[in-house]
């Protein structure tokens, strides 16, 4: 099998065609797969004018990211799996760069996301998360280079990632409730819990516009990613340690009041209680994965660290 980059992608028409043409200009032989999740506009048009060889999983309807990345790969299966946003455009040498990062023992690779608007500063170069599973995009507002001596992180970014085939389908690949957002958290610590290990490609980059599919604070993605909050707070237990249960709803309940006071919207307290609901009955997952040793207030000014470049 050859490398193959899966780009989950719902009317993304205007921006697939800078990504595509990177992505024919890689250092590393690829396939491609554009995962269209129901797009109303042209993409699967622009993705196969844009590069001819690209293939076209074309779903019904939306999906979200991780269960279209699941159909994805069942029916265009490669080794390893590199997962690419549509709006982020890869450097010549993206590809090649998480192929190299690849070693025993080493289940995923993370690339770094740069950001659009400041390209010497990084949006994402993977994800960690502190005791309460709240997530974070590892080394955000960082200089470019600070990725080629910083650790590793958790897991790599949905938007730049690559995993060995294998390890996805041992865990079951995405969790197919996620819709949106978290995702990439999520499966991080699924693989971490039978011992794999991600590393981070510096040189493995992309120009990245930030949130440009629902918006950066719009109802619509506060609801997506308040559902996957409640979700993992339920799913891992974490309401079941005291002190960790008053963190997280101090932390969330600042996050929800800032939503409601600026934006005028509780859509992110009640995705947090949807998702709370629909994790009900389910098994239990544990963590055995390195996290952050961040009080709450650390936690809540990161966040705001993220907003405040939106």
């Amino acid at each position: 099998m050859r490398p193959t980059v899966y780009i989950p992608n719902f009317n993304g028409a205007t921006r697939l065609g800078a990504v595509l043409r990177a992505l024919g200009e890689q250092t590393a032989e690829c396939e491609v797969v554009l995962v269209d999740n129901g797009s109303s506009d042209d993409s699967v048009a622009v993705a196969r004018r844009e590069l001819p060889g690209v293939r076209a999983v074309e779903l019904d309807e939306n999906l979200g990211f991780g269960p279209a990345v699941n159909r994805a790969v069942a029916e265009a299966p490669g080794d390893p799996l590199i997962l690419l946003n549509n709006d982020a455009v890869p450097e010549p040498r993206f590809v090649e760069a998480l192929l190299g990062g690849l070693d025993d023992g080493v289940d995923s690779v993370a690339g770094v996301l740069l950001q659009e608007r400041a390209p010497e500063l990084i949006d994402s170069a993977g994800v960690v998360a502190d005791a309460t599973l709240m997530g974070f995009d590892y080394l955000h507002g960082e200089p470019a280079a600070a990725a080629a001596t910083a650790p590793h992180p958790l897991g790599p970014t949905g938007g730049a990632a690559l995993y060995r085939r294998a390890a996805f389908e041992a865990v079951g690949g995405f969790d197919e409730r996620i819709f949106l957002y978290y995702e990439d958290l999520d499966l991080a610590l699924r693989l971490a819990a039978r011992g794999g290990r991600c590393r981070l490609a510096p040189e493995a980059r992309a120009l990245h516009a930030y949130s440009a599919s629902l918006g950066a604070a719009s109802a619509r993605k506060y609801a997506w990613t308040g559902w996957s909050r409640g979700y993992m707070l339920r799913r891992y237990g974490v309401m079941r340690d005291p002190q960790l249960a008053l963190r997280a709803l101090g932390g969330e309940a600042a996050l929800c009041a800032g939503q409601l006071l600026k934006d005028r919207t509780a859509a992110g307290l009640k995705g947090r209680l949807r998702g709370w609901r629909d994790a009900s009955g389910l098994e239990r997952r544990e963590v055995s994965a390195p996290l952050l040793d961040l009080s709450a207030r650390e936690a809540l000014a990161l966040r705001r660290k993220r907003r405040a470049t939106t």
